[in-house]
């Protein structure tokens, strides 16, 4: 934690208490009518748009290492992987962060701690993330619901870089809280080393409405090192 200076703001006073890593993360990103994320995100959070646009990203990656504070991670429940769809929010206290419309993870036991401890909508699903050539094939199917699936292939185009601050690539990236409907967490990370990526998505209906086409920008990074606080009121 000692790199602090590309934060938004300063570190919890409090002391973390999950460790993890975050390997083979790929962003797929959508600008989006804001009409179509207001209504099902609280009143209390502003819906942060980027040069008048808002986003929503799909994020999957493979979670390593899952630990609690003082506590090594515990083999055959530590590693699973995880799909984010999510949009960016400010809190009342002006602060940004992320709002998840939901979480799937291939660890049941990590749906419901997600949705116990941070009250996130989280489900298990049935993942798979596979090397095709150049490519990387992904798919989630969400259990129970066959109908909720996202399914892509993707390759980074270029070299990883830091993000410049204040680009499109910082908004959608660099984002150290989260909100769910009664509570928010604090994280942290160094910053992104990104790789714009091409993508090709066969199916996105695990999103909750209508995207329109292709994901206007996707990126790529191999690794990260998070550390996530425990849940507070959204108000400070």
């Amino acid at each position: 934690m000692r790199r602090v200076g590309h934060r938004p703001f300063p570190l919890p006073e409090s002391r973390w208490t999950l460790g993890q890593t975050w390997e083979q993360v790929f962003w797929a990103h959508w600008p989006v009518p804001i009409t179509e994320v207001r209504s099902r995100v609280p009143d209390e959070l502003e819906i942060e748009e980027h040069d008048g646009t808002a986003w929503l990203s799909v994020v999957f990656f493979r979670v390593r290492a899952l630990r609690a504070r003082g506590v090594l991670p515990v083999p055959g429940i530590s590693t699973f992987l995880q799909l984010n769809v999510r949009t960016y929010v400010r809190g009342p206290d002006g602060l940004p962060g992320v709002w998840f419309f939901s979480i799937d993870a291939s660890s049941r036991l990590a749906a419901i701690g997600v949705r116990r401890i941070y009250h996130v909508p989280a489900f298990h699903a049935r993942m798979t993330l596979e090397p095709f050539g150049e490519w990387q094939e992904l798919e989630c199917v969400r259990v129970g619901e066959p109908g909720r699936v996202f399914a892509a292939r993707y390759r980074p185009t270029a070299e990883p870089l830091h993000a410049e601050p204040g680009s499109l690539a910082a908004f959608l990236t660099e984002r150290y809280r989260l909100f769910a409907a009664d509570a928010r967490a604090e994280m942290h990370h160094d910053r992104w080393a990104l790789s714009p990526a091409e993508a090709e998505v066969e199916l996105a209906s695990i999103v909750p409405f209508s995207l329109g086409g292709a994901p206007r920008c996707c990126h790529f990074a191999f690794r990260q090192d998070a550390l996530i606080w425990p849940p507070e009121p959204i108000a400070p």
